[in-house]
């Protein structure tokens, strides 16, 4: 098991190296961890946040109940610089703050130090600037995480953010954040633009 498993298994807060920001996360199940995550950020409680996987395989293994379409357009966008919102009919990570939707994540590359996944955000107070380099994570957030994994300097530029929640119903999809992945580059890999 990773540190990063490790330290999320125990009920920690880690921050974390993505492919676009410094995160901040910990175990989506529970409701301690997920409190002090909330808490560090200066962050509103309830406040929808992503699940991230270090893979797409085992995050597909895991949400078998996606739909065909969801799964496809998956494997086509992720890994990416990208958070998806899919349709969440099992009400699956509660805590992550969504009902009827669930973000999703598998970070470009990977994040070979995770094999399980974690509810993650990026490591900044709420509303402020992203980190680009672990120096650049507020100084209470890194004195109150348990773990720090440095991965040098990053984009700096947060995920782009995409709704398929709707996918299998209607083939609709939205962008809901422009971030690092643009538009024409979606709409080229899901065919389209957005509804």
């Amino acid at each position: 098991m990773s540190r990063i498993d490790r330290c999320v298994a125990a009920g920690g807060v880690v921050v974390f190296p993505a492919d676009t920001v410094y995160g901040l996360g910990c175990d989506p199940e529970n409701p301690e961890a997920v409190r002090r995550l909330y808490e560090l950020k200066g962050r509103p409680g309830g406040k929808p946040a992503a699940v991230m996987w270090g893979a797409v395989a085992v995050m597909l293994a895991e949400l078998d109940e996606l739909g065909p379409a969801t799964r496809r357009a998956v494997e086509l966008l992720l890994p990416g610089r990208l958070t998806l919102i899919v349709a969440n009919p099992l009400g699956r990570f509660p805590l992550a703050g969504e009902s009827d939707g669930l973000g999703v994540r598998v970070p470009v590359g990977g994040l070979d130090e995770l094999e399980g996944r974690l509810l993650q955000s990026s490591a900044n107070f709420a509303g402020g600037p992203d980190a680009r380099r672990l120096i650049d994570v507020p100084l209470a957030i890194r004195e109150g995480a348990d773990l720090l994994v440095d991965g040098g300097e990053l984009p700096g530029v947060p995920s782009s953010v995409v709704d398929l929640s709707r996918l299998d119903e209607d083939g609709s999809w939205r962008l809901v954040r422009v971030g690092a992945v643009g538009v024409d580059e979606i709409g080229g890999l899901l065919g389209g633009r957005p509804g």
